[in-house]
């Protein structure tokens, strides 16, 4: 009910949405972990995202297209923001780029960084009974936010995007 409500929002607001509710999913693996990369897609500094293609094979998970949008949810479930697609490119782990590092919005945004912290992450989370290896394909998705709601602040109320910028550092 609360993502027909939402959807229904969001529709209200970019009436160029379509009818039916796309999927709705968190980044990253915890809670805590979707609700920090939901704060970065809603302040802006996250417009990318990277996901290992075997595990997308093992959970049947099809590959995101351009123009496609997703409801992301927060780390209670609650659908927080809608995006769309924007680009989509399918690279070895060790060909991600540093644009594309530095777009995902995480650590110091080096490739560096991006690469021990997706190596590590896949490491503790693959799904797929192959793991992670340096040349194992990844999805690299670029995306726009279409419609946010309200960012949140630690203590569960509603706070400008601005602010809670400004309050996190």
């Amino acid at each position: 009910m609360r993502l027909r409500n939402f959807w229904s929002e969001a529709r209200a607001a970019v009436p160029a949405l379509p009818e039916q509710i796309p999927e709705a999913w968190a980044f990253g693996a915890t809670p805590n972990h979707a609700n920090e990369l939901l704060t970065l897609v809603l302040e802006g500094t996250k417009t990318a995202t990277a996901s290992a293609l075997w595990d997308m094979e093992a959970e049947s998970e099809p590959v995101p297209e351009v123009g496609e949008f997703s409801v992301i949810l927060d780390g209670h479930g609650e659908p927080r923001a809608v995006i769309i697609t924007t680009a989509v490119e399918i690279v070895p782990f060790a060909e991600v780029s540093a644009e594309h590092a530095h777009a995902e919005g995480e650590g110091d945004r080096t490739l560096r960084s991006w690469r021990e912290t997706h190596e590590r992450f896949w490491r503790r989370y693959s799904q797929s009974p192959r793991g992670f290896a340096f040349d194992m394909p990844v999805v690299c998705e670029r995306f726009r936010v279409v419609f946010p709601s309200p960012v949140t602040d630690r203590s569960g109320q509603s706070a400008s995007t601005e602010s809670t910028a400004s309050s996190e550092g």
